[in-house]
């Protein structure tokens, strides 16, 4: 088993403003359950809010605080108040609104979601991301009981997309690391069998979930403290206890299991589109990934050698080889678990690094670019602190070699920028 960092953790560079971005579109992109309808008055900002509260207390003296149309009123209150970057405010209306949902709905139903779905979203603008994980477990419990079908796997995937980025954030600190993994796989895996009960064990449906399973998988096989110790701290220690064993099997068992999910994918591609269509040959070319990142050689080259004489044969052979396998890449090629900084123009960054790759996918003869290496820094320039860090995880990151006429050869003079924020 590789001994690897883990890969998120390669560079350490997560920016909390950015990651707020990340986390809200892409566990909001597409929402599971619809906002509830709101008329919204062109009227200026302190007057439109003072219309919703008329209109709350209208309600309430016709209705009862419980009465049906607060729902209304309170959702449209509290978009108002995020549209003018008041979350706390925003917050404890979207509070509102879910209790209320709980009262005249029942526990743990859908109509709950819209509102906890909008407060998570100002936890984020707020930055209370421990916050977000408990109004995320909340509205797991609403999903999982109040959707059917399609709908609970897109739910099930939001929630591991969310796991994924509490895990690269360090939520719940060093401890909780390993939970978010298992949690991870345990959502995207209901994910899948939910796909595959409604859609069929060939649909392009599993393609989601599988690929976060494969996410999942890299995260496992490279986890930084390798096999985990069970800790004093937990409440429950039988529980802890179960936890740690199972992570650790996952962790013994993942090369396999990885080679299995990206099997299941190669299977579904050919399924879709035939065995020599370009999806089926990415499927080949993603296993010999795995196997090369796992510092399995000798078939990770014989993989892609085949995926290259499978690209010949197409149509678009040359456009589709260029792309596919005509530069070295960096590993894990997967969204959501890549080792480096993502690369910018050369004129954007504020570190220029220059490598080479081997045959066998290892970084060779990297230096630092600069114009006059005796001259000091310029502002916003990568200190040479931050430079180390970066080239160390560089030397630590496996690529997938350039192949020319399906041999794997040596690429010499690799340029890339990356921005490195201070």
């Amino acid at each position: 088993m590789s001994s690897r960092e883990p890969s998120t953790a390669a560079c350490a560079a997560c920016v909390f403003g950015a990651a707020v971005i990340l986390l809200s579109s892409t566990v909001f992109s597409q929402p599971v359950y619809s906002e509830a309808a709101v008329t919204v008055n062109p009227l200026h900002d302190a007057d439109r809010l003072q219309a919703f509260h008329t209109a709350i207390k209208s309600t309430e003296s016709t209705e009862g605080v419980y009465g049906t149309g607060m729902a209304e009123q309170l959702m449209g209150l509290g978009l108002a108040l995020q549209r003018e970057d008041r979350h706390a405010d925003a917050v404890e209306v979207f509070k509102r609104g879910s209790h209320l949902a709980r009262i005249n709905n029942g526990l743990d139903t859908s109509a709950q979601i819209p509102y906890l779905e909008r407060e998570i979203i100002s936890h984020l603008a707020l930055g209370k991301l421990t916050r977000v994980d408990e109004a995320q477990s909340r509205l797991y419990r609403a999903q999982i009981r109040g959707l059917e079908g399609s709908e609970v796997v897109k739910a099930l995937m939001h929630q591991g997309q969310w796991q994924l980025q509490a895990y690269n954030l360090g939520v719940g600190g060093k401890d909780m690391s390993f939970s978010r993994l298992l949690n991870m796989w345990d959502l995207n895996r209901k994910a899948l069998t939910t796909a595959i009960d409604t859609e069929g064990d060939t649909s392009p449906h599993l393609l989601p979930p599988l690929y976060a399973l494969l996410q999942t998988q890299y995260l496992i096989s490279g986890h930084k403290n390798r096999k985990t110790k069970n800790s004093s701290d937990y409440r429950d220690e039988t529980a802890s206890r179960q936890d740690h064993h199972r992570f650790n099997n996952y962790m013994e068992n993942s090369y396999e299991m990885g080679r299995s999910i990206l099997r299941a994918i190669f299977d579904i591609e050919v399924a879709q589109t035939g065995e020599k269509s370009t999806p089926a040959i990415q499927a080949k070319i993603m296993l010999a990934d795995w196997m090369l990142w796992y510092g399995v050689r000798v078939p990770a080259i014989r993989m892609y050698t085949q995926a290259a004489v499978d690209l010949a044969q197409l149509d678009d052979a040359q456009v589709q080889t260029e792309r596919l396998l005509g530069a070295p890449v960096a590993l894990p090629d997967i969204d959501g678990v890549r080792p480096l900084l993502p690369e910018v123009g050369a004129s954007e960054g504020n570190i220029l690094l220059k490598f080479g790759v081997n045959p066998n996918g290892s970084v060779i003869d990297l230096v630092r670019v600069r114009e006059n290496e005796d001259d000091d820094l310029l502002p916003g320039e990568a200190s040479q602190d931050q430079a180390r860090r970066l080239m160390l995880a560089m030397h630590k990151t496996k690529f997938r070699p350039r192949f020319i006429e399906g041999k794997a050869i040596l690429t010499e003079n690799v340029v890339k920028s990356y921005v490195i924020n201070n």
